[in-house]
Order: structure tokens, then sequence, then C-alpha cells
């Protein structure tokens, strides 16, 4: 039985470039879809957020439209409304990552407005980088990666092969626009190779031990890598 850590967005708005504020969090299904692989697996999840806060879900995540059907979304919305780890989470400043056999990170707009700068997340997925430890991120996710900045100024994660929400998507999404920074060109700027597949369908990436997916449909994939990183 593995532990793994999820580190979940306490934002439930994204201010956009006019300063306005747009009602967001995690995206339900790239929480809900891995934490039920890993949980049907065997293994435990705890959840961790700036402060402790219990981590927003986006609203618009919940809808019929964004699951397939309403059958689907009354699946995920009951998972989200009754899963013990997303109702009890600790703070990311009490984290110990020896605890912990690998570390995810769910998308949603959200990790952009907190994650992205938050220097307790960053220093997890750092040191959980140089440890070796699986490392999972997906589709908005991989803002949290912006703040895994070494000593030197460096990010940590420079080099690696990723892929995460593409500039393309953003705009489909109608977000670009509005958006103060568009991901896929903060992390090129970081010195992160950013690899885009088509947009919306699933597209994973593995480079060492860390497992990105571009966008919700890549969720359930990522989360089989991880799986097999862990067994």
């Amino acid at each position: 039985m593995a532990e793994i850590l999820f580190v979940m967005t306490g934002a439930d708005r994204w201010t956009l470039a006019d300063g306005t504020a747009h009602p967001t969090g995690f995206w339900a299904d790239e929480a809900v879809v891995p934490y039920e692989a890993f949980k049907a697996a065997g293994h435990r999840v705890t959840v961790a957020t700036p402060g402790g806060v219990v981590p927003p879900v986006d609203p618009a995540s919940l809808t019929a439209q964004a699951n397939g059907g309403e059958e689907n979304a009354a699946a995920v919305r009951a998972v989200v409304a009754g899963a013990p780890e997303f109702r009890a989470p600790v703070a990311l400043t009490d984290v110990r990552l020896d605890d912990f056999d690998a570390v995810y990170v769910p998308g949603g707009h959200g990790p952009m407005e907190d994650l992205a700068v938050d220097a307790d997340s960053g220093r997890i997925l750092t040191r959980a980088l140089a440890s070796g430890l699986p490392v999972g991120v997906v589709c908005h996710g991989p803002a949290a990666l912006l703040a895994a900045v070494e000593e030197d100024g460096t990010n940590a994660f420079a080099g690696y092969r990723i892929t995460a929400f593409t500039n393309t998507e953003e705009r489909l999404a109608g977000s670009a626009d509005g958006a103060r920074w568009l991901l896929q060109d903060r992390l090129t700027e970081a010195g992160l190779k950013v690899e885009a597949g088509e947009p919306w369908a699933p597209h994973v990436v593995v480079d060492r031990n860390v497992v990105t997916g571009q966008n919700p449909a890549s969720a359930g994939r990522l989360a089989a890598e991880l799986l097999k990183k862990l067994s």
C-alpha cells in the first residue's frame, strides 16, 4: 500500500488580467478519476492545501456537459462531496514528504492563482523530484511546477519533458484573452519542454519520475502511469 499526497488548490477565484475574479477551484474529474484509481488499487490518499482549507471545486466541472452526461456528473459530485480526504485536508506547511510514496497535483484554474506562487508546494515538489518520487500533474496543475525553484533561482523541472493545458485549448475554452498569463508560455519560459497533443484528446508525457497529462481527458491515463511506477 502506497501513501499518495494530493497537492490541491485552495483558491476559489482566478484573478483575470482586468482584475476581476472568475469562480474556479480544482477540476472535479481530474481529482476524482485518479482518486478512485488509487483507492481501488489499495493505496491511501492524503490531501494537502495552502492553509489546510477544504479544496474548492470549480462549479463548472460538476455539470453534465463537463462529464459526458448527468449520470457521470452525479457520480463525480458524489465523490467530491463524500470522499473524506477532500473534506479534511492538511496544511502544506505540515507535510512531511518522507511519509509519502508519490505526489499528485490535479488542475483547474485554481493552481494558477495559488500553487503557482506557493513556496510550500514548490518545496514539496522540488524535494519529491530530487528524491525520485513519482510526481503526477495534470491540465492546469503544472502551474504548481512554477513554484519549484532551486536556491539559484532556476526551476527544478527545467529540461523535463512535460505536457499541460495548452494555449490552443485555453483559446478554445474562451479563457485566453482574459488571462493574466498562459500556462504553456510560463512553463516554457521557466525552461520546461512542453509537448502539446491534439486539443481535448488524452495526452500523457512521462520523463523519468515525472508524469504529466494535458487536459481532463488525460487524468485516467496519468493515473495508470503513476500506478505502474508504484507497483
